[in-house]
């Protein structure tokens, strides 16, 4: 081994050591010569030395396939040269030999990244060895080779483009025999060896057998545009439907999901089959549980699928549709859909003893299992109710009676002790409520509420838990279908029931179908709730206590911040509680970033409903609000998106700053100078959208202080400046521009001479020369401002530079009075009764609103901007008295007869119209 490589071995190494004082340097070396040459060539040296320590060929392999990502390609920076990646491919596939599994699937993983990029052009020779390489008979070889085979066809079949896709279908056709063959070859040494009970070899061709199957899979589905076509394609899936594995059947539904019209040829083989292990007596002791969720998986897929059902208008309807549906129809008839009904809610919905015993032992892990997003696609009971949705949706007429029979055959109370009676009344109790809409007009709801489902509530023995949990989950399915709004108050005493039940799964259950289906669904109504509210909420405090596992504390603060969302103000006579608890909760919870999160909702929702008082809360809620917005703590990867909105309406919410509320901004930047570099830092390189959002943080601190504003925001105000003399072409951020620098000019009159006098040296211009520049740009562009209020200010700005004798200011003075009239026009009112106009921006004092029983009432937010409009020239001049005002300087300035010459250069009709609103001054 030369000393390069020995340099690198020994970096490895310590980079493998659990002390950081070694690990960390070594670390750091081996970042620096990621871009070195050569470097990867000593890698792949080290990787293929079995005699090495195994965790260090591990990393070696792993900075190889990381360095992949970053230099392989040749535009990337510190791209590998095309000598060392020839070099490095031939060495890759030198042999298949690697000893250790894990390494040797690292290594094909690595060789698929190489191959995404280069196969074919750049290694035409990969697939022609790995072939011949799999043929090969030494055993390690072989698989490896195999593995490799797979990786690398998984990575070819997964691209996209049209000329990465017709490659792949040149190599699937070139292969695909070969590969038909080699998956044949393992599957007949399995089925041998385990007729020898040989388990060892059974094992090792079982291994391969995958491997090939699951090649077979990459080439079949994404390697034929029209696979009906190849007789070896179909003959594969003819040999596959025979043998029935649980791959053949994720061979099929990748097949179904690609290439529907090429599946229809199989439809009827695979229903039968399916159905038959499913639903009928045959498939009786199949214990195998993936194997039915796949055969589900076939049906439903059959059944939902769009390119099986014909159009609204048959005539519309392709030859292949048509074929389907009539394959579909002939299959699915009156018989064969009840039965199918019949099962699924009679064997698959029932409660297993596996559930039950989880029920008992581990309660909160049974009531909050979760079953959504693509669970259907692996487990049972998911992938059973998603298929009968789906049949009850497609053969409703068919299956509404049965459902309906089955719930006659349940009337009434069921005995406790008949544990298979209450097994399938929860089981059909469920059907009905996954069939809530379907079920519309066939079930007259809320006759069963009053006449059954009451008094099954009523039941309080241990045994009938069973049905109280599915009849308040039942109760939540419909109520957002089917329910009258008069029944809310005794559902709301039921809740108040139930969330006391000694059954810890059924309070759970309340909770959450109160959030779900009752707070959240239609018809809610917050003063039916009212009454409920106290009981509720500390009911739901309990049970937040009661539980211990975070997925149920967290389950249970969604439905508390839904309650207070719901309520808003209403909720502050019973938040105390709460406000006690979210202390400790969040020191518990330090672990578990999720429940954090949970608790920063919780958090948002109550400030909000506390308002002013939320004050009260800071010693907890400003370090809470500290650590979740603290991009140098790890947390904040799970936090700071909540973080920031509970820091939003803390401060919205917030009656004054505080210095402990100032405190917590050092999390965004140490005040207004580095907060005015990072603005300009953005304002490089974001989009037009994302301008306007900085910048109005300027116009805001500008409102509020003009002079202190300018101050922070000094070194941006240039770049603002410039975009409107070059006229920003994009209507929205040069309206921003025009606002900003109107407040600069009308407020602070001082700073704008400085800065136009910055400008001027930099643009090497006479400054008059560029005030005309900027005032005509202003006239130009004033139909880019669309707000009012900014179309006011800036007639209020360019009216601030009069009185003048300037004569640039005089020779744009008809832009200036074209741009008065127009904000005149936007903001003055006539009174009919005299004629006169009135200034409608006009804001004399601050008005509590008067609020009805609905609306929200003003955040201190809301009280700040109207007090902050009050002194806003905006809201506080008058722009007529304004206008008239400024002329009348104008004239004394220049005397009668120069101001008449003036006044000569604006239109007539624009004159006319200003005196129109100027009368009675």
């Amino acid at each position: 081994m030369d000393s390069a490589s020995s340099v690198v071995l020994q970096t490895l190494t310590q980079a493998t050591s659990q002390d950081t004082a070694v690990l960390k340097p070594a670390e750091e070396q081996l970042r620096q010569w990621e871009t070195q040459p050569g470097f990867y060539s000593v890698l792949l040296n080290i990787f293929n030395n079995h005699v090495l320590d195994v965790n260090v060929r591990w990393l070696a392999v792993l900075y190889f396939k990381n360095g992949i990502d970053r230099y392989w390609r040749r535009v990337a920076p510190h791209a590998l040269s095309e000598e060392e990646k020839t070099s490095l491919r031939a060495g890759l596939i030198t042999n298949f030999n690697e000893p250790v599994n894990q390494i040797a699937t690292q290594i094909a993983v690595l060789i698929a990244k190489v191959a995404r990029l280069d196969c074919p052009r750049q290694w035409p020779d990969l697939i022609p060895i790995l072939l011949e390489s799999v043929k090969g008979q030494d055993g390690l070889q072989q698989h490896r080779a195999l593995l490799t085979f797979y990786h690398v066809t998984k990575t070819l079949a997964s691209k996209r483009l049209a000329q990465d896709r017709r490659l792949f279908q040149d190599l699937a056709s070139g292969i695909y025999s070969f590969a038909c063959s080699l998956w044949s070859h393992h599957t007949d040494c399995f089925l041998q060896q385990v007729y020898a009970r040989d388990e060892a070899a059974a094992l090792n061709s079982l291994e391969r057998t995958l491997l090939s199957l699951k090649v077979l899979r990459k080439l079949t589905v994404h390697g034929f545009q029209e696979p009906q076509q190849n007789m070896e394609v179909m003959l594969f899936f003819d040999f596959g439907l025979l043998l029935f594995s649980s791959l053949t059947f994720v061979q099929l539904l990748d097949f179904l999901e690609y290439h529907p019209y090429a599946f229809i040829p199989l439809i009827q083989r695979s229903l039968e089959f399916a159905v038959s292990y499913v639903f009928t007596p045959a498939g009786e002791g199949v214990t195998f549980e993936r194997f039915i969720v796949q055969c589900m998986n076939l049906i439903k897929m059959i059944v939902k699928n769009d390119a099986y059902k014909p159009a609204k208008n048959i005539d519309d309807s392709k030859p292949e549709s048509l074929e389907a549906h009539k394959i579909k129809t002939a299959f699915f008839t009156h018989p064969t859909l009840t039965e199918i009904g019949r099962r699924l809610v009679s064997h698959y919905f029932l409660l297993t003893e596996e559930e039950l015993t989880m029920w008992e032992e581990d309660p909160e892990s049974f009531a909050v299992e979760e079953a959504g997003g693509d669970s259907w696609k692996y487990s049972l009971r998911p992938c059973t109710e998603v298929l009968f949705l789906d049949i009850f949706h497609n053969y409703s007429q068919t299956l509404t009676p049965v459902l309906l029979d089955m719930v006659q055959n349940l009337q009434g109370p069921t005995d406790v002790e008949d544990r298979v009676q209450l097994l399938m009344k929860d089981a059909v109790y469920n059907a009905v409520g996954l069939a809530a809409y379907e079920l519309f007009d066939s079930v007259d709801f809320d006759q069963w509420f009053k006449n059954q489902l009451l008094g099954e509530l009523q039941v309080t023995h241990h045994r009938y838990k069973l049905i109280r949990r599915r009849v308040i989950w039942l109760i939540g399915q419909w109520i957002s279908v089917k329910f009258k709004s008069d029944l809310r108050p005794l559902l709301y005493e039921l809740i108040l029931g139930l969330m006391q039940d000694p059954d810890l799964v059924v309070r759970i259950e309340t909770a959450t179908t109160l959030k779900l289906n009752i707070l959240l669904g239609f018809g809610f109504l917050t003063e039916q709730f009212l009454p409920y509210l106290e009981s509720i909420f500390g009911l739901l405090f309990q049970l937040l206590q009661q539980v211990t596992e975070c997925d149920t504390k967290m389950q249970v603060l969604h439905v508390i911040s839904c309650v207070i969302e719901r309520v808003n103000i209403q909720i502050r006579p019973y938040a105390g509680c709460l406000v006690q608890y979210l202390p400790l909760l969040w020191k518990q919870s330090e672990e578990h970033n999720m429940l954090r999160c949970a608790i920063l909702t919780t958090l948002i929702h109550l400030v909000q409903g506390l308002g002013a008082e939320s004050k009260n809360l800071y010693p907890f809620l400003l370090p809470v609000i500290q650590l979740s917005t603290d991009v140098t703590q790890p947390p904040h990867i799970y936090l700071l998106e909540d973080g920031l909105e509970l820091w939003l309406v803390t401060l919205e919410n917030s009656p004054a700053i505080t210095p402990e509320l100032l405190r917590i901004f050092q999390n965004m930047s140490n005040y207004g100078e580095s907060l005015c570099r990072s603005f300009c830092d953005l304002l490089k390189d974001i989009t037009n959208e994302g301008q306007v959002q900085v910048l109005k943080v300027v116009e805001i601190a500008l409102k509020v202080s003009p002079v202190l504003g300018t101050h922070v925001f000094q070194s941006l105000l240039p770049a603002v400046f410039r975009g409107i003399v070059d006229g920003e072409r994009y209507p929205v951020v040069m309206s921003t521009y025009l606002g900003i620098m109107g407040r600069v000019l009308l407020q602070n009159a001082g700073f704008f001479s400085s800065l136009l006098t910055q400008m001027a040296s930099e643009c090497s211009q006479e400054m008059d020369q560029l005030l005309g520049s900027v005032i005509e740009m202003w006239v130009d562009r004033m139909d880019n401002i669309t707000q009012p209020e900014r179309r006011k200010l800036s007639s209020l700005a360019l009216l601030s530079l009069l009185p003048s004798d300037n004569s640039v200011i005089q020779d744009k003075f008809c832009g200036i009075i074209s741009i008065s009239l127009e904000a005149l026009h936007d903001v003055m009112t006539e009174d009919p009764e005299t004629g006169t106009y009135k200034d409608c921006m006009l804001m004399s004092h601050f008005e509590e609103p008067k609020l009805s029983e609905e609306e929200e009432p003003p955040t201190e937010q809301d009280k700040r901007k109207k007090l902050l409009a009050l002194e806003d020239p905006v809201h506080s001049v008058s722009l007529q008295q304004f206008v008239y005002d400024k002329l009348k300087a104008q004239q004394a300035l220049l005397g009668d007869e120069s101001f008449g010459a003036l006044m000569e250069t604006v239109d007539t009709e624009l004159v006319r119209q200003l005196q129109e609103f100027l009368q009675g001054l």
